[in-house]
């Protein structure tokens, strides 16, 4: 059922990109078919079957959350003015900046006319909300980038907002929509907002080639764009006054040399950052899957919990 339904949101998602202009579904189709696993979708399906919904708004639903996650990568990349995204040409790079953001518009207004078509208001409140909490979580980002007096407590309500608000709202629309209890809906607001905690510090520790320190070609995107993740925040708690130094320089001031991203990948792993920040990211896994406890277990409980299990082991 649940490749059935997810069959029926990726259905949903060609047609809903379709126009008459033709830049626009071609731009829109180069980012969504991209390779992304569709998680946050996917976490919208899993939850709607888990509650024993048996409508279709999940599916338009789940629609709108990737809608929303594409039109945010679009603007993501824009402001990011980076040369590649996990390996691959951003999507401005091959068409230009205003076009991606018009089409980042176009995937926005998509998603508010998917949410109007699953018929709940309230369910359009919280993706609506979630949206607007997502823009200030990426100001808040641009805002702190380069400043390395950032603090653990100020990344995490950065990555809280920018990352683990979709990820919430998809699993609490899933109960609202199937009309059940508050308690199941705070409990799926729950699962959501960790899971996307854990999914982003995963992706931070990735950043820098994981526990493995495999320095790909997906590598140091955010170090290139100096953005302080918890990684650096925790080996700026211990480190010399060279280090402080080398952080400002590459960080604050960009002068970034070819040797300047395996240096930063030796200090975080002297000062055991990457573990660290992987066992913060096993943590929220885990508070997730103990949110789902008050569910009666079948495949659709299993399912939410491997995928927080696969979350992590991703960095493994």
């Amino acid at each position: 059922m649940a490749a059935g339904d997810m069959h029926a949101v990726d259905a949903l998602i060609g047609e809903r990109m379709g126009s008459p202009v033709p830049l626009i579904p071609e731009l829109a189709r180069y980012i969504i078919e991209a390779g992304g696993k569709r998680i946050r979708p996917l976490i919208t399906v899993a939850a709607a079957r888990m509650l024993g919904y048996e409508g279709k708004a999940h599916v338009s639903l789940a629609a709108a959350v990737e809608f929303i996650h594409t039109a945010t990568l679009l603007h993501d990349d824009v402001v990011d003015e980076s040369d590649l995204r996990r390996g691959r040409t951003p999507a401005n790079r091959v068409w230009g900046n205003a076009q991606s953001v018009l089409v980042g518009d176009f995937l926005f207004a998509r998603a508010f006319m998917l949410m109007v078509d699953a018929g709940s208001m309230d369910a359009l409140h919280v993706l609506s909300r979630a949206a607007a909490v997502i823009a200030e979580g990426e100001v808040h980002q641009l805002v702190a980038a380069g400043n390395i007096a950032t603090g653990r407590a100020e990344y995490m309500d950065i990555i809280g907002a920018k990352t683990a608000a979709l990820f919430s709202a998809a699993a609490q629309v899933s109960p609202i929509v199937a009309g059940r209890p508050e308690r199941e809906e705070q409990a799926l607001e729950t699962y959501g907002r960790e899971l996307g905690l854990a999914f982003q510090l995963v992706d931070d520790a990735l950043d820098y080639g994981g526990l493995t320190a495999d320095l790909g070609k997906n590598t140091g995107d955010d170090f290139r764009e100096g953005k302080v993740t918890l990684p650096v925040v925790l080996a700026l708690q211990a480190a010399s006054g060279e280090e402080r130094a080398f952080w400002e320089a590459v960080m604050a001031r960009k002068e970034q040399e070819a040797t300047s991203f395996e240096r930063a990948v030796a200090i975080l792993k002297a000062h055991g950052a990457l573990e660290a920040t992987l066992a913060a990211a096993r943590s929220h896994a885990q508070t997730a899957k103990d949110a789902l406890a008050i569910f009666p277990r079948n495949p659709w409980r299993d399912a939410l919990e491997q995928l927080a299990e696969f979350v992590v082991e991703r960095a493994y």
